[in-house]
């Protein structure tokens, strides 16, 4: 592989015995420097993702990103659109605090690279609630008083919106598997389940999921 310099403008040889004087004349600074700069011209090229101009669909509507294809979903939201109701919770798509919807399906943003959903919608916890006017699971979190520390609850409403825009009236295994690996530290799973159940009622009654 090419180097990033060639060697033919800066003679690793010629450089090293610079490093040697360098060291003889007691300069350990300028020694280090020249060695760190060998070591530089010998790296073998790689391939650096550079940023790009992306176009998303955020909330329905377009948005145009300067950022690397490889960023993951939720820094694109949280820090050039400045949609911070998404979370950072562990990283690593395990914990569930940073879902959002993609194409109508919950996905975990953290992990997910920004450029694989370029063609798709994608929706946040800030799109949910219009006017002023809360959802059916949104009102139901309320009524049923689910959160607590209240750090996880954006991810447990989305996926929570997902299930109940999918079933209306689910049955507690449904409401289980949809929620599976969505950890609420303060342990309000026995709440979130009343409030689907309460949100599917409110659906019933003319709510919007």
């Amino acid at each position: 592989k090419r180097p990033f310099v060639s060697t033919k403008v800066f003679p690793s040889d010629l450089i090293l015995s610079l490093s040697a004087m360098a060291s003889s004349m007691l300069n350990r600074g300028l020694a280090r420097t020249i060695t760190l700069l060998v070591l530089f011209l010998h790296c073998p090229r790689r391939n650096i993702k550079r940023p790009t101009m992306l176009k998303l669909m955020i909330n329905g509507e377009p948005e145009s990103i300067d950022a690397s294809p490889d960023t993951p979903l939720l820094w694109v939201l949280r820090d050039h659109l400045h949609l911070t109701g998404t979370k950072y919770g562990c990283g690593i798509n395990l914990c569930g605090a940073c879902t959002v919807h993609v194409d109508g399906a919950p996905v975990r943003s953290c992990g997910l690279p920004v450029a694989s959903v370029v063609d798709q919608s994608i929706e946040t916890i800030e799109h949910l609630a219009r006017d002023g006017k809360y959802t059916a699971v949104q009102q139901a979190w309320l009524d049923a008083d689910v959160a607590q520390c209240g750090y996880c609850q954006s991810g447990q409403i989305m996926a929570a919106t997902a299930l109940l825009r999918r079933v209306s009236s689910p049955n507690d295994q449904q409401i289980d598997a949809a929620m599976n690996g969505h950890i609420c530290r303060c342990g309000t799973y026995q709440k979130i389940r009343e409030a689907i159940h309460h949100a599917s009622k409110l659906i019933e009654q003319g709510g919007q999921a």
